[in-house]
């Protein structure tokens, strides 16, 4: 048996800063040099960051990615890290003939073995996934090289991401070809639950390709999507040997006694795949000898959270990067004392810290009094700062031009209030953070242009009960500091934000219930003909009131026009309203419960 020290570089780029994320791979590289690392393995795409979508199409982006992983071998053997080596992901190209169908240049999501100041391998994605959020097909042409280099003494394969995701290709290579490592860099979304699924995958794929494997995925968050880590290293019985943690950036350093390689042939030869393709092995040596013996560390497994805990941590990531890395320097939300808002409001204060949290209080001639003092106490408690703008007299001015009534009424409101939280945006450079939640979004409880106008929507892939379960969950959290936890004393969101009856406050005595069925009916049919693409017929097959069934559908249906216009926001389900479902405006199609 061989040792080796693997460092897992999970960590947080920032898509098309090429030259920030090779600073960020010097910086880590020598972090994990200094820890004694004979390996290093970053993120798929780490150097250009994940997801570029049609970055990728410009020529321009896919030169400068090649340019910029042969200047970052270079640099790292200048700085005096060119013996270890580093695994990085990128965007290369491949020499094809342009074709019909193939992405404009031959795009590949890639990966490059750097070394001695040189490229010395380089692999791509052998399945590119096109489900879901991804729609690689448009944007990559597939790999077929799997590289194995020989590293004191150990054979080490490198595959990415979605190569763990489908049967045969490079794992099934791999236990054909062998190996005693296989290193895995990926860029794979959260969404809840996703951990225990793949952490299972990992330990599959291990045994399958009869080698330890090593796991690292990307942190951060990305416009929509959120990168929870997670990163994982497990032997080749599929046992858990180490775990980085979840939503924070991490050098993992893991020992691990590998057996040496039983192969002494170099060079390059074809193996079914088993999927219908054949793939090119290219073996290479780095260092034939083992290190001499060496006492390892402990290796680390960070706990898990539980599923409130990870879900807020991915709200709070989403928007702490959303806000970083597009520029802003401070949030404005509208806060009306009810549950939504008052969440909102709380994920900015832990993303970003209170002072930068900006509320403002409208209240109009139907407010009530205790809303105005429960968001008034969530600003006490919390420290954020906070003005009132009461907006009864400038509807009134509205109403003085335009003779509205009903529905139309009620949505001037809100769309006077939209109007002030976008001019004080213009006015100071806050980014707007609009509080509708899911379960408002699937059914058209909003108003475009009025509480639907802003730049980011923390809680817009968050159902309405899922909403109360974070905030009892955020302030059973009171007093205690963590990487997402702004430590506030007291609770702080209000009690009675979360137990008062929900209500617009757009009439007199309104309620949610008076055009939504109750929220814990609502958001299990919304789960189910959403999340699970149920029609009419399966959704009162599994106990659904059919009536109900009728009327959901029809408000989910007819609001699409309006999701569309709405900002983005973090994705933590398996289909958020964005990325995932994609249905058409204009369309006759109605599910009928006959």
């Amino acid at each position: 048996m061989a040792q080796l020290r693997i460092a897992l570089a999970q960590t947080d780029p920032v898509v098309g800063d090429l030259a920030a994320n090779a600073d960020k791979l010097v910086e880590w590289t020598r972090r994990a040099a200094d820890r004694g690392a004979h390996l290093v393995v970053f993120t798929e795409m780490f150097l250009t960051g994940y997801p570029v979508e049609d970055l990728v199409l410009r020529s321009s982006f896919v030169e400068a990615s090649i340019t910029a992983v042969g200047a970052l071998a270079r640099r790292l053997a200048d700085e005096g890290l060119g013996e270890i080596p580093v695994v990085v992901g990128y965007v290369d190209r491949a020499d094809l003939a342009p074709r019909v169908g193939q992405p404009k240049g031959s795009p590949l999501d890639a990966a490059a073995l750097l070394h001695r100041g040189q490229v010395v391998t380089k692999t791509a994605k052998h399945h590119l996934p096109n489900y879901g959020v991804f729609d690689e097909y448009r944007y990559f042409v597939r790999g077929d090289r799997l590289p194995i280099f020989r590293l004191h003494g150990v054979d080490v394969a490198i595959a990415v991401c979605e190569d763990l995701w489908q049967e045969g290709g490079p794992v099934a290579v791999v236990a054909e070809a062998g190996a005693g490592l296989l290193v895995v860099p990926n860029a794979s979304p959260y969404e809840k639950e996703k951990d225990d699924v793949r952490l299972a995958l990992v330990s599959r794929r291990a045994q399958e390709a009869g080698c330890a494997l090593a796991y690292v995925n990307q942190v951060g968050g990305q416009d929509e999507l959120v990168f929870d880590g997670d990163s994982i290293i497990v032997s080749a019985s599929g046992e858990l040997v180490s775990r980085a943690a979840q939503f924070t950036e991490e050098l993992l350093i893991t020992d691990l006694e590998l057996p040496e390689a039983r192969f002494g042939g170099l060079g390059t030869f074809q193996v079914d795949a088993g999927d219908g393709t054949v793939i090119t092995v290219e073996r290479m040596e780095l260092s034939a000898f083992p290190v001499e013996p060496y006492a390892p560390e402990t290796p680390s497994v960070a706990p898990h959270l539980d599923d409130s805990a990870e879900v807020y941590s991915a709200l709070v990531l989403a928007v702490r990067d959303y806000v970083a890395k597009n520029g802003f320097e401070s949030v404005i939300l509208g806060l009306s004392g009810g549950i939504d808002s008052a969440l909102t409001a709380t994920i900015a204060s832990d993303a970003i810290g209170p002072d930068r949290v900006h509320a403002v209080l409208m209240p109009s001639r139907y407010s009530s009094e205790h809303s105005l003092e429960d968001a008034w106490e969530l600003v006490r408690r919390q420290g954020i700062n906070a003005q009132v703008v009461a907006i009864a007299d400038i509807v009134d001015g509205f109403e003085k031009e335009i003779e509205l009534s009903g529905l139309a009424a009620e949505n001037l409101q809100a769309r006077v209030r939209g109007m002030i939280l976008m001019g004080l945006s213009n006015q100071h450079g806050h980014l707007v953070l609009t509080t509708g939640n899911k379960s408002e979004l699937a059914t058209g409880y909003s108003t475009l242009y009025g509480d639907s106008a802003g730049g980011f929507a923390p809680i817009k892939d968050v159902l309405k009960t899922q909403v109360w379960k974070l905030s009892r969950w955020r302030n059973a959290q009171a007093g205690i500091s963590g990487a997402f936890l702004h430590g506030f004393t007291a609770p702080p969101i209000p009690e009675n934000s979360i137990e008062k009856e929900p209500s617009a406050e757009l009439r007199p005595d309104q309620r949610d219930t008076d055009s939504l069925p109750e929220y814990d009916v609502l958001d299990r049919l919304l789960d189910d003909y959403v999340e699970k693409d149920m029609g009419s017929a399966e959704l009162i097959a599994v106990g659904h009131d059919p009536a109900l069934v009728a009327r959901v559908i029809r408000l989910v249906d007819l609001a699409e026009y309006k999701r569309r216009q709405y900002p983005p926001g973090p994705k933590i389900t398996p289909k958020n309203f964005g990325r995932d479902r994609r249905l058409p405006i204009t369309n006759r199609w109605r599910e009928t419960t006959a």
